[in-house]
């Protein structure tokens, strides 16, 4: 068994590069067609049914105007029926022909299976599912009072996303179509401060990267990892007690336009902004640097003052 894995560990490495080596130049032809095919094509969702968690602000809210824009009908779904209403109201004076409003709470299963079935007795299809649901759970671990507090964020960023994608998905295949999923940098990246937050949108990239295997051409899906983006999530007290406000955040009209374009395109996945990549190259790279960085950045003030703020 040893002398096995020696021979593994000896043969292994030089037979990958090898094979990388060869697959490597006829794999980057493809990629360059399929990227310019992506920028020659976009799907037409006018008439198309699409149904959106978490609609009711931030992201959630814009990717509904983003659609309305483009014609389709549309499912909002949110738990603050009041300012669904208005977000409603707007899709429809951007040219949403139709929009369904859906008082609901992702971590519920039932409230997920309701959603869904109140979609396809309105309209009759399901052409594009939008997980965008979710909570930031900010706070230390240690510091948390409450550690059950800290099972909504997983309830609703990651079993939300899971439950309505389980209702939907016989309606995608039928109409071969899309998911687009919102996750997070925090997701690949360091989140400290907000490491139950990063674990969950982690889970997300896990989930939808197995499920694209498991759908097939079937269903495609989308996933969009945006960095600071402006939203409710963003303009808290977290961003003012770290030294992030000198990060640049992108505004939500923009990242939601990107986002929908990228679905529209086809995308697998979609950074934005785009050199938010770059962090992800840094983690590989140097990471003990990104490291010592990350805690200057969030903890370089005295724990005392931090609980004073």
């Amino acid at each position: 068994m040893d002398m096995t894995k020696l021979l593994l560990n000896i043969l292994i490495p030089p037979v990958a590069l090898i094979m990388l080596l060869l697959i490597l130049p006829p794999y980057l032809v493809l990629k360059y067609l399929g990227l310019v095919r992506g920028f020659t094509y976009s799907e037409d969702v006018a008439g198309k049914v699409v149904l959106i968690t978490g609609a009711s602000s931030g992201i959630g809210e814009h990717i509904a105007y983003q659609y309305a824009r483009r014609g389709a009908r549309l499912a909002l779904v949110a738990r603050r029926e009041d300012r669904l209403r208005e977000v409603a109201s707007e899709a429809r004076k951007m040219g949403s022909p139709d929009v369904l409003l859906i008082r609901a709470d992702v971590s519920k299963v039932e409230d997920c299976k309701r959603f869904v079935d109140e979609t396809i007795e309105h309209f009759g299809q399901l052409d594009h599912l939008v997980n965008n649901a979710g909570i930031p759970g900010v706070g230390l671990l240690e510091e948390t009072t409450n550690i059950s507090d800290l099972t909504s964020v997983v309830d609703i960023n990651f079993w939300g996303s899971v439950y309505g994608t389980y209702f939907a998905a016989p309606y995608l295949r039928k109409s071969h179509g899309k998911i687009i999923v919102i996750s997070s940098a925090a997701g690949r990246f360091h989140s400290p401060g907000a490491s139950i937050y990063g674990a969950s949108k982690a889970a997300l990239i896990s989930l939808y990267e197995s499920l694209r295997i498991e759908f097939g051409s079937d269903i495609g899906i989308t996933i969009v990892i945006p960095g600071l983006v402006k939203s409710e999530m963003t303009t808290g007290k977290r961003r003012s007690k770290a030294k992030l406000q000198s990060i640049p955040i992108e505004s939500t009209e923009d990242c939601a336009k990107a986002i929908v374009d990228s679905a529209c395109r086809g995308d697998r996945y979609l950074v934005e902004p785009s050199w938010v990549w770059i962090l992800f190259l840094v983690k590989v790279l140097f990471p003990e640097v990104l490291e010592w960085c990350l805690h200057w950045l969030f903890f370089s003030t005295p724990r005392n003052s931090r609980k004073a703020a």
